[in-house]
């Protein structure tokens, strides 16, 4: 048997332990990386901890450090009234609002994930506190990221566009934008419809339930008393901490800063004046999300580094109907980017499919779109960085639902776009 299959079959064993004996599956995989890397790769430590995402463990935890502290002296809060207020006490536009904001911010230049760990602790705030699906919002502010990541202007695009004139393949940014676009603007749809979004008050008309209520029915009947009643006013904590969610704004889009770094920044600078909220802030730094995001990838870095996801590529690239290899590709680019970085699958399976592009039997255009597309919408994964950020931002919610709920929406996002955005983008032979 070879190594790579070896890998993946460790890969699979993973999955089913950790969900059928209730361990952390960061754990069970940080083991599975010391095991595959050692005695399967001959790996050392070094070459098993290279793909250990240290970038997206300062995101997690700096973002969760900093809304935590903002929920500890009651900015987020805050901010659900005045969300409330901005909307007229639509509590059913909210969902929309948190999608057109990440859309916009990615469609200028923000990074995906900057754009989701910046809305998406506001947005699930918002979720907890008016008895939304905290998955309906999750989804909401991911694909809205999605939905504008591919602008001529955006990285996500830039990359792309990149890619195509490199290896010199027909290529249009326009059809580039709409695809996805469009897609997650369907996507979000729908997920609004099925999530319960047409049930949520299009007039809310009492007082928000408590962020702890654990009954989700009488959420937000009626805020009329309660935003008048916003006697949340503004502390000196509040306001400082309201400048720092502006601050970490304009670090990531303005100046291009980390937003991991930036965050526990500004936390760690908050927490000096108000050591107190700070100490419990701490605390909510959601470490379980920690573990098992970085372990599950750590393992992805090891197949990468032992070069299982090559050896699946190079599988699919060989078959010799133009069309079947196609719909592969777009699916090994959805299951693969569900749990590592979307621009680097992008940046790999682009140029396995040059070879087939290259005869015209498959016009390039619909292809590349349907692979960023297929590589991109799937970052509702909680283990992707997207998805681990809304795991993580979730306040008041049971997590290993949440982490459930995310899986088993990221699963049946995998198994039906990329055959979709297959369908609807390369079969009629765009480009």
């Amino acid at each position: 048997m070879s190594p790579e299959l070896i890998s993946i079959i460790v890969l699979v064993a993973v999955f089913v332990l950790a969900t059928t004996r209730s361990v952390n599956m960061g754990a069970l995989s940080f083991a599975a990386a010391f095991g595959v890397g050692e005695l399967v790769a001959d790996l050392d430590a070094d070459g098993i901890f290279a793909g250990f995402p240290g970038d997206l463990f300062v995101v997690l935890v700096g973002v969760t450090y900093l809304f935590a502290l903002a929920r500890a002296n009651g900015t987020t809060e805050w901010l659900v009234h005045a969300a409330v207020r901005l909307v007229r006490g639509r509590v059913a536009l909210i969902p929309w609002v948190m999608f057109a904001i990440t859309g916009v911010l990615t469609a200028i230049g923000a990074v995906s994930p900057a754009a989701v760990a910046i809305v998406a602790p506001i947005a699930l705030s918002f979720a907890a506190r008016y008895g939304i699906s905290p998955l309906l919002m999750g989804a909401m502010v991911v694909h809205g990221a999605q939905g504008g990541g591919f602008s001529p202007i955006s990285i996500y695009g830039s990359i792309v566009n990149g890619i195509v004139e490199r290896e010199k393949l027909p290529g249009n940014e326009i059809t580039l934008f709409l695809a996805s676009l469009v897609v997650n603007l369907i996507i979000a749809a729908v997920v609004f419809v099925l999530c319960g979004g047409l049930k949520l008050p299009r007039h809310a008309t009492s007082a928000p339930r408590p962020a702890t209520s654990p009954a989700p029915a009488e959420a937000a009947t009626g805020a009329g008393a309660a935003c008048e009643e916003a006697a949340i006013g503004l502390t000196p904590a509040r306001v400082a901490t309201l400048l720092a969610l502006v601050a970490l704004v304009v670090a990531v889009l303005a100046f291009d800063l980390d937003a991991g770094l930036a965050a526990i920044t500004l936390a760690a600078l908050l927490s000096l004046f108000w050591p107190q909220d700070g100490k419990k802030a701490a605390g909510e730094i959601s470490w379980p999300t920690v573990l098992l995001i970085c372990g599950v990838l750590t393992y992805v870095g090891v197949l990468q580094e032992m070069g299982t996801i090559d050896y699946a590529g190079r599988a699919v690239s060989d078959i010799g109907v133009p069309l079947l290899a196609a719909l592969l590709l777009c699916y090994i680019g959805a299951i693969i980017s569900a749990f590592a970085s979307s621009v680097g699958i992008m940046g790999a399976l682009i140029p396995l499919a040059v070879p087939f592009l290259a005869k015209g039997d498959i016009g390039a255009v619909g292809m590349v779109a349907a692979l960023s597309v297929s590589a991109t919408v799937v970052d509702v994964s909680p283990f992707s960085t997207n998805g681990a950020l809304v795991l993580a931002a979730a306040p008041d919610v049971d997590r290993d639902r949440f982490f459930r709920q995310l899986m088993v929406y990221g699963g049946v996002v995998v198994a039906v776009v990329p055959a979709v955005a297959w369908l609807a983008m390369v079969v009629p032979g765009l480009g």
